[in-house]
């Protein structure tokens, strides 16, 4: 608990150069009993060695004290654009996958007149999508659900709910972007400085000048001294993005759509492809083992070095419910191997997948890719049936309607994108060391693990097993790295189990619609 936050700052830059132990938040004030002159002297000396402090960029002082606000009326596209798109916060958040939506649960910018009537007319559409495939979708559902688990078919009574569930899952793909969620988010005060500091970057300024904004007064009411170190926001028009976009000159859409079937054509039909990885991932990884263990390749070959530190029936971590590979030495020979592959996934899969905040992506400032043409992602059980892939395009095409007829109103895109559907897609690029990727493909090779993400991890892994099969086949889920581990059970999920024996499977026997 941080009951003097701002204190804090000073006493740990304080304890560095203290010799008599260490200095306390409190002595930094010193008695409060004090002579007002005293305790005020002492407040100008705290804020003098803050702003020095904050001036000369040690800003690690800054990083002990964190804040927790609980932000309600946030849309998705707030959270996916700027909220959650760097690694240094921790977010709990309504899911769209288990909690049904209810209608007028989104946020609406600043229209007026027609704008606002069709951005209404089109979030409206988009609700009665979602609300028609929640229940045509409970067909294709079920014959998954109970394909999987046989069995339950006898006791529909009690899982009928979950069947619910997967298809409330795939319906939420066509709901706006604008749609509100509600979480925790918790960062260190220096995490707050830096939002204030660019909450004016693209692709939702308004939100997130609003947003931030409250936050910084909540802190400020709290701990009113981080006003002395707290930036005025860079202006927009001074933002590398902004300035950046000027210099690349007027696009258009024909300018965008080149770009997007440029992306395309070297994707292929993966999800995720892999674009670049060292020569030597195999060999280094190996080396660094040795190096760990200070043994020479007569002791220890590059094989059995690998396999001492992935195969989970040699390094036990991997088989631990706690990730401790960070904090093993062994382990930490991983992270000197990278992988880089280029993705296009929906919105609302990536909002997922970025949580993932150790394998770091370069996501586009929006709607430098945005066209009046549907661009968007469809569910693999939305393909099962042809009612619901009807229904689905039928949503698709009256949300960029309904997107194209705000632009030819003069509705900036920062307002207009709001309409956009979950399914809209995302091309972007991104990078992770083999020990962070280790961990993402143990959490979303999992049959459980959202359908896009987990197909996007089997591709990933599949290629890492052509370019560096000796790494690539202990890229395993959790049932895999416990089976191999000994770990007991073998499954970690619970009630939660998929209802398949995933561990015995080959990777290319992988298969799942829901």
């Amino acid at each position: 608990a941080f009951a003097r936050a701002f204190d804090n700052v000073v006493a740990t830059a304080r304890t560095c150069y203290s010799g008599s132990g260490i200095v306390r938040d409190e002595q930094v004030l010193g008695d409060p009993e004090a002579p007002h002159e005293k305790r005020e002297e002492r407040r100008k000396r705290r804020d003098a060695l803050a702003r020095d402090l904050y001036q000369a960029g040690h800003h690690t002082t800054l990083q002990h004290a964190h804040f927790q606000f609980a932000l309600s009326n946030v849309s998705r596209q707030f959270l996916w654009s700027f909220l959650h798109s760097h690694p240094f916060y921790n977010s709990e958040q309504v899911s769209q996958r288990y909690v049904t939506v209810k209608p007028g649960n989104y946020a609406v910018p600043p229209l007026s007149g027609q704008a606002l009537a069709v951005y209404e007319d089109t979030v409206a559409r988009q609700q009665q999508g979602y609300e028609d495939l929640c229940r045509l979708l409970l067909g294709p559902a079920s014959s998954a659900y109970y394909a999987r688990y046989p069995a339950r078919r006898h006791y529909t009574m009690k899982y009928d709910k979950e069947v619910q569930k997967k298809a409330q899952e795939v319906a939420r793909y066509v709901l706006p972007v604008a749609t509100f969620a509600y979480l925790y988010h918790t960062i260190s005060g220096l995490t707050l400085l830096r939002y204030h500091r660019v909450c004016r970057e693209p692709d939702t300024p308004l939100e997130q000048r609003i947003v931030v904004g409250r936050m910084v007064e909540e802190l400020l009411a709290l701990e009113p001294a981080y006003a002395g170190i707290l930036e005025e926001p860079i202006p927009e028009e001074e933002t590398p993005e902004y300035r950046a976009m000027r210099l690349a000159g007027p696009r258009d859409d024909t300018d965008r759509g080149a770009f997007l079937r440029e992306f395309d054509r070297d994707l292929g039909d993966r999800v995720s492809v892999l674009a670049d990885y060292p020569a030597k991932n195999e060999e280094t990884l190996a080396q660094a083992v040795r190096e760990v263990l200070g043994l020479t390749r007569d002791r220890l070959s590059d094989d059995e070095a690998i396999e001492t530190v992935l195969d989970p029936g040699r390094n036990r971590t991997l088989g631990e419910a706690l990730n401790l590979t960070t904090l093993s030495k062994l382990s930490r020979a991983m992270v000197h191997c990278h992988y880089t592959f280029r993705k296009r996934m929906s919105h609302t899969a990536d909002s997922q997948n970025q949580r993932h905040r150790m394998t770091p992506a370069s996501r586009p400032i929006l709607h430098a890719h945005l066209t009046s043409e549907p661009d968007y992602v469809t569910p693999l059980l939305v393909l099962e049936d042809g009612a619901c892939l009807r229904r689905f395009r039928e949503v698709m095409e009256s949300s960029w309607e309904g997107f194209a007829r705000l632009r030819a109103l003069d509705v900036a895109d920062e307002f207009a994108s709001y309409v956009l559907p979950n399914a809209l897609a995302i091309r972007f690029t991104e990078s992770a060391n083999l020990l962070d990727l280790h961990h993402k493909h143990a959490m979303r090779l999992c049959y459980n693990a959202q359908e896009e993400i987990w197909r996007a991890s089997v591709d990933e892994a599949r290629q890492i097993r052509e370019v560096n099969p000796r790494i690539g086949r202990f890229l395993l889920p959790p049932c895999g790295l416990r089976q191999t581990a000994e770990a007991r059970p073998i499954c970690p999920e619970g009630k939660r189990y998929c209802g398949e024996r995933v561990w015995t499977y080959r990777l290319d026997e992988y298969r799942r619609v829901i």
